[in-house]
């Protein structure tokens, strides 16, 4: 249970069993823990939370329909994997029990309301007797006797459809219509006060309790389950689907399988190598509005000679491993990036595929729910369904039979996924269900002839060494030499190391990239080499050096010739320019040791160049006594007016901007931080041999709290329980971020992720990140406390 829930035991470790009880309650940790889990146990979830809180595992086979020798058995498989989350348990007496939160993620389960004892617990005696006397029933004189006869009554199916016939033709089709669970999934109906505008038969089914509303006739009326169920009719059964759908499936090998993902994997290190060479030549700028536009991508994808969907799947993996960060309005490479390069390919690969296994979002999401493009390195707000839509496509393809992979992985694993992951999130852009993250996959070689290869087995597992081990067997060693061909290219096969690659970007243009890189020479690339200062015979040595063969005599030939022309006009870089009429006065202006600070340079006896714009190089002389005039762009004198100055009103200084823009992050550890084995059951056993409850802290009566911290913190903050305010101030002493739910003045909740905490009773400042900006919190509106959810 502790493995599947690991949020539960972060430090500070729990000090008892009903403190790791109170972990496991918290609608946060419930809500990290539904979108992991397939599709039969969130069947089973739902179920129990419309039956109630009196659910059986009898009453749950018969609304499943489970009650054969096969159907039981998975029911029971079911409920053990809830249990193993926490999720749900049995008290020996029959009756099933599970967590608060989870029975309130479901609105409406199956469709249907709460309970009869639920709706009606409101409802005063009175008005209980008025409805049982209209269901032609003797009331009894106190009101839980009246609340318990209703209950019976609504809970025998056939006294219920019994009533139902006898109604008006308008209240039996209102009710039925109500009952329905695919009406009440296409629209939710709203229901007043009874009278105008009410729905017809309302008032009917009001006074026999067959609907429920709130004694000041607000909000919408709603039918008890027991109600609803009875109206289905006996042969309803609640969905379950214990066994994954059927895909097409086509034999494979476990050779045909990772040559396929060899080739697919050294296309992408080839790629990243390419896409991260050109961002380090020339970093990618940031729209106005946040992250890298379609025109910046286009740019980088013609230079790196790749498409979209793989750029846009390196940028995000490569900026969330620390390779790239903003800096203002550039997004260039980090000093990370340079002892990446360095790397063998099969050394690099692993960085970035464990990056995108827990990448927050999905980066070949090319477009927004409006159907417009959408920027890279946008800064979304993280996506745990895309998390779990990756997740859930390896789980499947984990599960399909051994030496089977889908015919079509596009169209055959995407309602696996949905089994798997039935909470994962959908992109509006693919046609057929988790399209693109299945192209991710198969991109990066994860998913192969549509199976799961070897490094997508090590990623599932979370198995750093074997997933480094099976990309250095697949990936061959970077390329160091490239075929010089006489029609002016090169081709490198495979990955090019970063040095062969530097080079060539160098002094050619790239053609192609992928499992084998070409570039082309021309006198355009030459030229462009020459500009950096190169000589020619430098050039010449350094292709020599890494060319496979002897260097063709036509790029010998292209070299010479490009550089015969190379400088032929130059160009002096000046910020004004100088003349007159007399020789001697700007000479003498040369050589003023107090005018040597303006970088004056002759070009000719008339003609002075100033590094120094135009207005300063004017006051410098006329500090030394010299007469100058200025001129304007078409070369008349320049008309100088006095300026009048005006002091502006003052202003506050805004406060300096807080964040990392600008900082490079280092590589990102990938490894997930779950506590190993070995620690999970040493805590275990310190658990059962602690008391089942930990003494309220006290220090009147000598039980003190853990810490200072803790003492402070429950002062302030009443609505904590001890659990939380344990994490709260570990979260103050250890620096770490932290997670809460907060409400503010205006009566709003919401959820905040913290970092840079600041204790300051009644107080606490931080570094909010829902904002982006410092924020003060008051600790007593602070809710509840989780740890900070790894983000990738």
């Amino acid at each position: 249970m502790m493995g599947a829930r690991s949020d539960t035991v972060s430090p500070p470790e729990p000090r008892s069993v009903g403190e790791l009880a109170d972990r496991l309650q918290r609608p946060g940790s419930v809500a990290l823990v539904l979108p992991r889990l397939a599709l039969p146990y969130l069947q089973v979830a739902e179920a129990l939370a419309a039956l109630g809180a009196s659910a059986t595992r009898d009453a749950l086979v018969r609304l499943l329909g489970v009650a054969d020798e096969e159907g039981a058995p998975r029911l029971d498989a079911a409920l053990e994997v809830l249990a193993d989350h926490a999720l749900v348990w049995s008290d020996g007496n029959g009756t099933l029990h599970m967590a608060a939160p989870l029975r309130q993620a479901w609105e409406a389960p199956l469709g249907l309301d709460p309970p009869v004892s639920e709706l009606l617990a409101g409802v005063t005696s009175e008005d209980l007797r008025g409805m049982l006397a209209a269901l032609g029933i003797k009331p009894p004189g106190t009101k839980r006797q009246r609340l318990t006869d209703l209950v019976d009554h609504h809970s025998d199916p056939d006294r219920v459809t019994a009533v139902v016939a006898r109604a008006p033709a308008a209240t039996r089709e209102l009710l039925e219509r109500l009952a329905d669970p695919e009406f009440r999934r296409r629209q939710s109906v709203m229901f007043g006060a009874p009278g105008p505008g009410a729905g017809p038969g309302a008032r009917w089914a009001l006074d026999r309790g067959l609907l429920v509303q709130d004694r000041q006739r607000y909000g919408p009326a709603r039918m008890p389950a027991q109600v609803a169920l009875a109206l289905r009719g006996p042969d309803w059964r609640a969905p379950f689907e214990p066994v994954p759908p059927l895909a097409r499936l086509l034999p494979v090998t476990t050779e045909e399988v990772e040559r396929e993902a060899a080739a697919a994997v050294t296309a992408f290190a080839a790629h990243a190598s390419s896409v991260l060479s050109v961002c380090a030549a020339k970093p990618p700028v940031r729209l106005k509005s946040g992250g890298v536009g379609v025109r910046e991508l286009v740019r980088i994808g013609k230079a790196a000679q790749c498409d979209e969907t793989v750029l846009r799947v390196v940028l995000e993996t490569a900026y969330a491993a620390g390779l790239l960060a903003r800096d203002g309005d550039l997004v260039p490479v980090t000093a990370a990036y340079d002892a990446w390069a360095e790397l063998e390919p099969g050394e690099r690969i692993p960085l970035l595929l464990r990056t995108w296994w827990s990448l927050p979002l999905t980066p070949a999401q090319t477009r927004d729910e409006e159907g417009k493009s959408a920027p890279a390195l946008a800064g979304k707000p993280p996506c745990n369904g895309c998390v779990q839509a990756r997740h859930g496509l390896l789980a499947a393809a984990a599960n399909l039979p051994a030496d089977r992979g889908a015919r079509q992985a596009s169209e055959d694993l995407g309602p696996l996924v949905a089994w798997h992951r039935p909470l994962a999130d959908q992109l509006p852009q693919d046609t057929t269900p988790f399209a693109t993250v299945i192209r991710e996959a198969e991109l990066l070689g994860v998913l192969a002839r549509g199976a799961l290869s070897g490094i997508g087995a090590a990623l599932l597992a979370d198995d750093a060494e074997e997933l480094l081990a099976g990309t250095r067997r697949l990936l061959p060693a970077a390329t160091e030499t490239a075929l010089i061909g006489a029609d002016l290219t090169a081709v490198a096969t495979g990955t090019p190391s970063a040095r062969l690659t530097a080079l060539l970007d160098s002094v050619a243009d790239r053609e192609a990239g992928g499992t084998a890189s070409v570039w082309r020479f021309s006198p355009g690339s030459v030229r462009r080499a020459l500009d950096t200062g190169r000589s020619p015979d430098g050039i010449t040595a350094d292709l020599t050096a890494v060319a496979a063969g002897p260097l063709p005599q036509p790029l010998s030939y292209l070299i010479a010739d490009t550089a015969r022309r190379h400088g032929h006009v130059r160009l002096a870089p000046a910020a004004c320019v100088i003349h007159g009429e007399e020789p001697a006065l700007l000479a003498e202006l040369t050589v003023h040791r107090k005018l040597a600070g303006l970088g004056l340079r002759q070009l000719a006896p008339t003609v002075l160049i100033s590094r120094t714009p135009l207005d300063k190089t004017l006051a410098a002389l006329r500090a030394e006594g010299y007469a100058p005039v200025a001129e304007t762009a078409d070369g008349t004198v320049r008309i100088e007016k006095a300026e009048q100055h005006r002091a502006a009103a003052p202003v506050p200084s805004p406060r300096a901007a807080r964040g990392t823009a600008g900082a490079q992050r280092p590589v990102a550890r990938m490894k997930r931080g779950r506590e190993s084995a070995d620690g999970l059951r040493a805590l275990a056993v310190r658990l059962r041999e602690s008391p089942a409850t930990s003494p309220a802290p006290d220090p009147d009566n000598g039980v003190p709290f853990g810490t200072d911290t803790e003492e402070i913190i429950a002062g302030y903050a009443s609505a904590l329980s001890l659990a939380d305010v344990r994490q709260l101030a570990h979260a103050v002493d250890a620096g770490q971020a932290i997670t809460i739910e907060y409400v503010a003045a205006s009566g709003s909740h919401t959820v905040r992720s913290l970092s840079d905490l600041d204790l300051d009773p009644p107080y606490l400042r931080a570094w909010c990140h829902l904002r982006n900006d410092e924020r003060v919190f008051t600790l007593s509106r602070v809710q509840s406390v989780m740890p900070a959810q790894d983000r990738g």
